[in-house]
């Protein structure tokens, strides 16, 4: 159970977070199997004044274009699939919507099963 957050400078095309986030679940159903309809996205677009970053940090190019990815999955998957994921998200951002590479921030939070409620007062992974 992914929960996905995409922070992004307001765009002139209202659908662009939106399909920002669609490739990002395709991503994230063919890189670490995330099952079909787990697919829980938070899209923030922000003005100038509140979507601060640096556009040099460890030497990376960075634009005003720049898509910042935070998600808190569980705990557990290998390093391996956590770095096709990151090449995943990036490549579908890039062939779909031109975002360059230098402009995708991830973020990955990983959690223990008993951490989630899906509803109902409920920890439905918790064993």
């Amino acid at each position: 159970m992914p929960l996905v957050r995409v922070d992004i400078k307001k765009q002139q095309d209202p659908a662009y977070a939106k399909r920002i986030g669609q490739l990002i679940y395709a991503a994230l159903r063919s890189a670490i199997d995330v099952p079909e309809n787990d697919n829980f996205q938070i899209l923030n677009e922000h003005d100038e004044q509140h979507f601060i970053f640096d556009p040099q940090y460890l030497g990376i190019q960075r634009t005003d274009n720049l898509v910042i990815i935070q998600i808190t999955l569980s705990e557990g998957r290998t390093l391996e699939k956590k770095k096709l994921l990151y090449k995943t998200i990036v490549d579908g951002l890039h062939s779909q919507l031109a975002v360059r590479a230098q402009d995708v921030f991830i973020n990955l939070v990983e959690v223990k099963k008993e951490n989630w409620s899906f509803g109902n007062g409920i920890a439905q992974y918790a064993l």
